[in-house]
């Protein structure tokens, strides 16, 4: 369906960017690979020209082009030398993003400036610059990588200036779909849970991938929308739900672990937090010697060192909601090394809120802290710093738990 199409996609050097692009070169597509990466980063895998290789291994025609989206030259650029060597742009996929899931306090100036200038400027730079080429296109679309708005302080309170940048993506997306009705469609693609990338690979850790799904969700769900007619426009949708109207099943082929219940568990809405007052409080009927939050906090109170203590500096509570709820507590800051229930013996620099039963997931490694708090199930008050050197103590204790 996209045989003969050129498709400008931004950051396709890897992830979900070269996804999108793979799919449409097994049409025969032409794509413009507009990315950073000319040379080989040292962590990070993927180059602008090992991505054409592969997409022209894959049947489709490659340009890769040197772009970032915070230099509207080289947007402009990379443009005319599409336009001049496939005679026009068809497609343009707003894929390039900067993310820091940091709070107001811990998001340095320079990281705000680099997700409002990738995420916000950089989309609506490309858009205007591919806008009077696609606009002479039979089926010209426009995808944002972007998540449908939310209101819901929720997704503000623990990442603001990320959703604010995000958001600002999606409403690219409300304006243009308006503005260029008749003409140009333009769309919104955001997954249901967590896509498998080398950006996902440096927030959560090794082992991250068993919760993930694979870039092919997102390119099959971009695939559907951009063969659909120009008339479907102004849409903010979510990859899985698409896929099901289309027909699709079985997501057990879509996931990197087959078969694992956190991403069955994705439908499930997390459960509310109990708010918790007083400084005294009676340990839950739950809470028995035998019990997996009991047995958690007794495996740390004997693994915890003085090198923990010494490297962390932190004293952390948790409220936990549902079977054996209530306030516990780390505390790898003062002397007393210590961890149980109830409130910590001082003010805690961190406080985690959550159910008993993803408490227990998360401990044993069976959920890792990043992909929790991203997806609801896990919320944080105070240092995010430490917060981080938590999760790398839980990698230490997983063994043990």
């Amino acid at each position: 369906k996209l045989a003969g199409c050129t498709l400008f996609i931004t950051g396709a050097s890897r992830g979900i960017g070269k996804a999108i692009a793979l799919k449409a070169a097994k049409d025969g597509a032409n794509i413009v690979i507009a990315a950073k990466t000319a040379e080989t980063h040292p962590t990070l895998p993927g180059t602008i020209y090992t991505a054409a290789a592969e997409i022209e291994a894959a049947g489709g025609k490659a340009l890769p082009c040197i772009v970032n989206v915070r230099e509207e030259q080289q947007i402009i650029n990379a443009v005319e030398k599409a336009v001049k060597t496939f005679g026009g742009i068809d497609i343009l996929v707003n894929n390039a993003s900067a993310i820091s899931l940091t709070g107001t306090l811990e998001t340095e100036t320079k990281k705000v400036n680099l997700m409002m200038e990738v995420n916000v400027r950089g989309t609506y730079l490309t858009s205007k610059t591919c806008l009077p080429y696609l606009r002479k296109s039979r089926n010209p679309h426009i995808l944002n990588l972007s998540p449908p708005m939310n209101l819901n302080p929720l997704w503000f309170k623990n990442h603001c200036a990320y959703t604010i940048s995000k958001y600002g993506m999606s409403m690219c997306v409300l304006g243009m779909a308006e503005e260029f009705k008749g003409e140009v469609a333009v769309n919104a693609l955001w997954p249901k849970t967590a896509i498998h990338t080398a950006a996902m690979d440096m927030l959560g850790g090794a082992g991250i991938e068993k919760q993930c799904r694979k870039t092919d969700i997102i390119a099959d769900a971009a695939y559907c929308i951009l063969t659909k007619p120009k008339s479907f426009t102004g849409n903010f949708i979510i990859d899985e739900d698409l896929l099901r109207e289309e027909g699709v099943k079985n997501f057990d082929a879509y996931a990197v672990m087959p078969g694992k219940a956190d991403l069955k568990d994705e439908k499930k809405a997390p459960k509310e937090e109990k708010q918790l007052s007083g400084s005294q409080q009676e340990e839950p009927s739950g809470a028995k010697a035998s019990s997996p939050i009991a047995e958690t906090f007794r495996v740390i109170q004997g693994a915890m060192s003085e090198e923990y203590v010494r490297t962390t500096q932190g004293v952390y509570q948790f409220e936990l909601s549902g079977d054996e709820g209530g306030t516990w507590y780390i505390d790898l800051k003062t002397e007393s090394r210590s961890a149980g229930f109830g409130k910590p013996p001082v003010t805690a620099d961190v406080v985690m809120s959550m159910s008993s039963t993803d408490f227990v997931k998360m401990f044993t490694g069976k959920l890792k802290p990043t992909m929790a708090f991203m997806s609801g199930k896990l919320r944080i008050k105070g240092n995010m710093a430490l917060a981080i050197k938590l999760e790398k103590m839980l990698t230490k204790l997983n063994s043990k738990l």
